[in-house]
C-alpha cells in the first residue's frame, strides 16, 4: 500500500503506510524458543570445547562443583537483567541501566568495554576458525579465511532478528546434538552396553582426589568455567525485539539455564568416568581424548567440525549482540554520530562492528604481540560487565522496591551479593591464575581508557545537543505533522489489496 501512495506522488500517506507495515512485521518478535537458541549459540563454543580440560585438571571431579555454582550464578545475573529489562521495555541494553543508576559515565564505560572485548575476541575467533579450516585448505591464508568468514557473520546479521534466529538455532542444534551425543556415548561405555568392552562403572572416577588442589584449585577453575558460560546476556540485548517480554523472556532464562547446566554436567561426568585427568591436555579437545582412548579414528574430523559450527554460531550471535550494544550507545550521544540507525536492524552498527573485527584480525597478523595483549582482555571485560550488571540491580532494587509480577530475581539481596561477590573474587584472581595475568592488567588499562574518554565525548555531546527552545520546536513539528497524516488517512479512501 505504501508503494502505491509513492507512486502518485503522496509521500506523506506512503510514510504512514509504510510505518504500519513496520509495526506489524515487528510485532510478531523473538520467541522465548529464539531467545534460548541465541543464548545456546552465543554461551557453547570453543572455551568449552576446547578450554574445559584445563579447569578439570585443575579442579579434578570437584570441577562439577564449579559449573553448578557458576550455573546459579549465571541463573541470578539473569534474572536480575531480566527483571530491569520487563520493569522498563523501552531500554535497548543492559547498558542503559547501568547508565540510570550508576550514571552516564559508566554506562558509557561498561557499554564500549564490553562492545570492545567482545570484537577483539571474535576477531580471535575468526582467526581460530580459520586455522581449522587450513586444514582442508592448506593453500588459503588465513587472512583470507578469515576476512570471508567475518564478512560471511556480518552480511548474516543484516538480515535481521527474526531470519538470523533459524540460523542460529540450526547452528546451537549441532553442538547440542554434538554433547548429548557424547554423553549417550559414554553412556553406552560406562554400563557396558557396547559388545567387546567392558563396563567401565565407577572405576576411573575412584581413583581421582576429589579435590587435588583443595579450594584453591576450586577457585582458579571457576575463572575459567565462567568463561564456558559467557554469552548469555544476548538474552538482554535481544530482549527489545522480543514479543511478551514479561512471559518469554523468564521462561528463555529457566530454559537457557536448565539446558547449560544439564549439558555442561552431564557431559563433565561423562569424561570423568571415561578418562582420568592426567590423560587431558590444552591442545586438544577432552572429548577427543575420550574418544581416542576408544580407538575412534573418526573423533578428530568430527570434533574440527563440531568446533568450528560452534565458533561460527558464537560468532553470529555475538555480532547481533554488539551491533545493537552500539546502537544503544549512538542514541545516548555516546558514539559516532554517523552510526545511528532509524530501523530496527541496525545495520550501521553492525557494518562498524564487522570492519574493527577486520581491523583487529589484520593487526594481529601484522603485530602479534599487541594483539596478545589486547586478546587477553576479553575475558575481563565480561566479567567487568557482569560486575557492572549486578551492582546496577542492587541499585535499581533500592531505587525501586520489589516488583510486581513473576520476572523478579529471589532472593534479594543476599542472590545480588553472592554473585556480585563471586564475580569480583573471579576478577581479582585472574593474576593468580596461569595466562590471565595479562588479561588483568589489558582489562584494567580497557577500563581506564573509556574513562578518561568520557569526559570529552560528555563535552562533545553536550555541544551537538540541542536546545530546550530548539526540542519544543521539533516536538511541536512533529505533532503537527503527525496530526496533518492522520487527517488525510481518515478523510481518505483507502484502496484495498
Amino acid at each position: 500500500m505504501g508503494k502505491y501512495y509513492h507512486q502518485n506522488g503522496n509521500l506523506k500517506r506512503a510514510y504512514l503506510c509504510y510505518a504500519h507495515s513496520l509495526f506489524l512485521c515487528n510485532s510478531n518478535g523473538l520467541t522465548a524458543g529464539h531467545l534460548t537458541m541465541m543464548a545456546l549459540g552465543t554461551v557453547i563454543g570453543g572455551s568449552f570445547f576446547l578450554g574445559s580440560s584445563v579447569a578439570i585438571k585443575a579442579a579434578g571431579p570437584g570441577i562439577i562443583l564449579s559449573y553448578l555454582i557458576c550455573g546459579v550464578m549465571v541463573y541470578f545475573i539473569l534474572f536480575a537483567l531480566s527483571e530491569m529489562t520487563v520493569s522498563n521495555p523501552a531500554s535497548s541494553s543492559f547498558r542503559t541501566f547501568a547508565a540510570e543508576y550508576l550514571g552516564k559515565g559508566a554506562g558509557f564505560v561498561v557499554g564500549w568495554v564490553y562492545w570492545t572485548g567482545m570484537v577483539i575476541a571474535m576477531s580471535s575467533e575468526a582467526t581460530a576458525v580459520s586455522l581449522l579450516f587450513r586444514t582442508w585448505f592448506p593453500t588459503v591464508s588465513i587472512p583470507v579465511l578469515g576476512t570471508i568468514l567475518i564478512l560471511g557473520v556480518t552480511l548474516i546479521n543484516l538480515l535481521g532478528a527474526s531470519q538470523l534466529s533459524s540460523l542460529e538455532s540450526l547452528l546451537a542444534g549441532v553442538k547440542v546434538v554434538a554433547i548429548l551425543g557424547f554423553i549417550l556415548f559414554g553412556a553406552l561405555f560406562v554400563f557396558g552396553l557396547v559388545p567387546g568392552y567392558k563396563p567401565l562403572g565407577f572405576q576411573v572416577l575412584r581413583s581421582e582426589p576429589f579435590l587435588p588442589g583443595g579450594i584453591k584449585s576450586l577457585a582458579g577453575s571457576m575463572l575459567i568455567v565462567l568463561f564456558t558460560y559467557a554469552g548469555f546476556e544476548i538474552i538482554g540485548l535481544a530482549a527489545s525485539e522480543t514479543k511478551d517480554k514479561e512471559k518469554n523472556v523468564p521462561r528463555a532464562i529457566h530454559m537457557t539455564v536448565g539446558w547449560l547446566v544439564t549439558l555442561y554436567i552431564l557431559c563433565i561426568t561423562m569424561l570423568l568416568l571415561l578418562v582420568p585427568t592426567s590423560s587431558l591436555s590444552e591442545e586438544v579437545s577432552p572429548m577427543v581424548t575420550a574418544l581416542n582412548s576408544f580407538r575412534m579414528s573418526w573423533a578428530g574430523t568430527a570434533m574440527t567440525i563440531i568446533l568450528i559450527s560452534a565458533i561460527l554460531s558464537t560468532m553470529v550471535a555475538a555480532m547481533f549482540g554488539i551491533g545493537r550494544m552500539l546502537r544503544s550507545l549512538v542514541e545516548d550521544g555516546l558514539g559516532p554520530a554517523f552510526l545511528r540507525d532509524r530501523t530496527d536492524v541496525p545495520y550501521r552498527g553492525i557494518l562498524f562492528s564487522g570492519c574493527s573485527m577486520l581491523l583487529f584480525l589484520y593487526v594481529g597478523l601484522i603485530f602479534p604481540e599487541v594483539y596478545l595483549f589486547l586478546i587477553s582482555s576479553g575475558g575481563f571485560a565480561l566479567l567487568f560487565t557482569y560486575i557492572m550488571l549486578m551492582a546496577t540491580h542492587i541499585r535499581f532494587r533500592k531505587k525501586n522496591g520489589k516488583p510486581e509480577g513473576s520476572c523478579r530475581l529471589c532472593g534479594f539481596p543476599y542472590s545480588s551479593l553472592f554473585t556480585l561477590a563471586g564475580l569480583v573474587i573471579a576478577m581479582f584472581s585472574m593474576p593468580f591464575i596461569k595466562g590471565q595475568t595479562l588479561g588483568f592488567i589489558a582489562g584494567l588499562a580497557l577500563v581506564a581508557f573509556f574513562t578518561a574518554c568520557y569526559p570529552f565525548v560528555r563535552v562533545s555531546a553536550k555541544r551537538k545537543s540541542p536546545t530546550p527552545k530548539r526540542v519544543q520546536e521539533e516536538t511541536a513539528k512533529r505533532r503537527r505533522l503527525l496530526t496533518e497524516f492522520s487527517e488525510e488517512i481518515h478523510h481518505s479512501d483507502i484502496p484495498k489489496k
